[in-house]
């Protein structure tokens, strides 16, 4: 199976380039394509060296998660319903505020505390998310609202992210780590260590 990228925290992708024999300043190159410019096709990656665009094209992929439903409310929250795959599904809203725009994300499909106040408690636990699949939901949030909001270039859809959606973040804390490094990296979606927020 290829290589998720979105699995990858800056250094962890200059890893992955290094086994490729590549330099780290392609790994910059090949991260700010991916979170920047939500680009999921190593072509129009246009400079990187075509050699390694043709070598990503048969080892790696940006892995977005299937969206099984989507509700948009006239208030412009939004709100996905994503595909994990073993019959589980995971939520991620956007809500829009005067001063900021907010996703609130998951970590798990379904949870194991069990908290009385909570839905997803009901359902149970059935297993924590990889790093690349908590990154997916913000990456495709971010780069569907900069189109839907006909943004301008370098404008952000999302400046503030919650985990509170599915799942209890630090019980998944070993993928959750890198997600928040993508988060935070100014050469990913560069958020302020104020607007990310991890509940529980």
């Amino acid at each position: 199976m290829a290589v998720n990228l979105l699995d990858f925290d800056l250094d962890g992708l200059a890893a992955y380039c290094d086994s490729l024999g590549e330099k780290r300043f392609r790994a910059t190159q090949l991260f700010r394509w991916i979170h920047q410019r939500g680009a999921s096709d190593f072509a129009q990656m246009s400079d990187l060296a075509k050699s390694l665009r043709d070598k990503l094209a048969h080892v790696a992929e940006v892995r977005a998660l299937p969206i099984i439903s989507e509700q948009a409310s006239a208030d412009g929250t939004v709100k996905w319903l994503f595909d994990v795959g073993g019959g589980n599904a995971v939520e991620t809203v956007f809500i829009p505020e005067d001063d900021r725009g907010t996703l609130c994300v998951s970590s798990q499909a379904g949870c194991a505390v069990g908290c009385r106040f909570c839905s997803t408690g009901h359902q149970g636990f059935s297993r924590n998310l990889a790093t690349g699949e908590i990154v997916a939901q913000l990456w495709l949030a971010e780069h569907q609202l900069r189109k839907r909001l006909n943004l301008a270039a370098g404008e952000r859809a999302i400046d503030n992210v919650v985990m509170m959606g599915m799942g209890e973040p630090l019980q998944n804390y070993a993928a959750l780590v890198p997600a928040l490094r993508v988060m935070l990296d100014d050469h990913g979606y560069g958020l302020s260590r104020r607007r990310v927020t991890v509940s529980t």
